[in-house]
């Protein structure tokens, strides 16, 4: 019998997971979950307007609690969930642990697909999103300063080990092309997974 594919995407902020997530979810019928969606919960239910030193403690708190893994360990649920009856996309996988963990829990069914772009692109996008967004009460589109995003970048890579997963990308898409190039890469990195 065949088994879903769990295919996680991987990369830094502002490289363009969110967008490539959305394309994906255009193309066939995927079950969809953010992994941080569990620190921007705990954000909203704080009260407070948010911010990135707040997500970090959030972040670094539940590591605290539940180990590198988890966002994986956590989400592991809503995933099997979603697996029963549609293959499905994880937006933001995270740490090293993570990765290791979802790897041991689904093998060759899960697909890990890096998103990538130059920090100077990326940072341009993060400045001032929520402006652009009005209204994302998921928090997914939030606004950085640059400060806050180089500041993020170091977290993630020290603090959250995220580089391990893009190094091991099963795919990889270059995200500083016209949108039209980042789908055609997306549609080639469907293909192959489905393959």
């Amino acid at each position: 019998m065949k088994q879903n594919k769990l295919i996680c995407l991987v990369g830094m902020p502002g490289a363009g997971k969110s967008e490539v997530a959305d394309y994906m979810r255009s193309k066939r019928d995927f079950g969809y979950f953010r992994f941080g969606q569990i620190v921007l919960d705990r954000v909203k239910e704080s009260g407070q307007a948010g911010s990135e030193k707040q997500e970090r403690e959030i972040r670094e708190n539940i590591r605290a609690e539940y180990g590198m893994a988890a966002m994986a360990i956590l989400n592991l649920p809503k995933m099997q969930e979603l697996l029963e009856s549609n293959d499905v996309i994880g937006d933001g996988l995270y740490s090293w642990e993570e990765y290791l963990f979802l790897k041991e829990k689904f093998g060759d069914n899960l697909a890990i697909v890096a998103i990538c772009a130059p920090p100077k692109v990326r940072y341009a996008r993060l400045v001032g999103r929520a402006d652009r967004h009005q209204g994302d009460a998921s928090l997914r589109y939030r606004s950085f300063t640059k400060e806050e995003v180089v500041e993020r970048d170091h977290a993630e890579i020290e603090n959250s080990h995220k580089a391990g997963p893009i190094a091991m990308a099963d795919y990889i898409v270059i995200n500083n092309c016209s949108i039209e190039e980042l789908y055609t890469q997306v549609d080639d990195a469907l293909t192959r997974i489905f393959e």
